[in-house]
């Protein structure tokens, strides 16, 4: 039994599409595909949270607005507690620091990317199942 990680994921959205971002070689599921996002810290809100890990790995401004869904995950090793938020791009220049891929997507599109399977839950709720 593990104590579950809190961790944030932010569905970014600029006009129709959607921020994704691939995991870099060197990262716990490298390879896969997610929305952006990080581990709270100690006495920080899930969208103080997003804000932080927005800007340390991409280097941009988001706008945190609604509370999306969330997902328990059980990982080999670790157990994480994902809360998803709504969130809108505001400013800055992408600066790739935890993926080494970006991309901006249409809903439709998702099934070209092959996600972690945190996300999955995400993916079917933002595709309408």
């Amino acid at each position: 039994m593990y104590i579950p990680i809190l961790v944030t994921a932010a569905i970014i959205k600029k006009e129709s599409k959607i921020l994704i971002g691939k995991r870099a070689p060197n990262r716990h599921l490298a390879g896969y595909w997610e929305f952006p996002g990080g581990k709270m810290e100690t006495g920080e809100t899930p969208q103080e949270c997003l804000k932080r890990e927005i800007k340390e790995e991409l280097g941009i401004i988001i706008k945190v607005n609604d509370f999306f869904m969330e997902n328990e995950h059980q990982y080999d090793q670790k157990m994480i507690y994902l809360k998803a938020f709504e969130c809108e791009y505001v400013s800055g220049e992408i600066v790739l620091k935890d993926h080494d891929q970006i991309e901006w997507v249409e809903v439709s599109e998702f099934v070209n990317f092959e996600f972690a399977a945190a996300d999955i839950p995400f993916i079917n709720a933002l595709n309408g199942e």
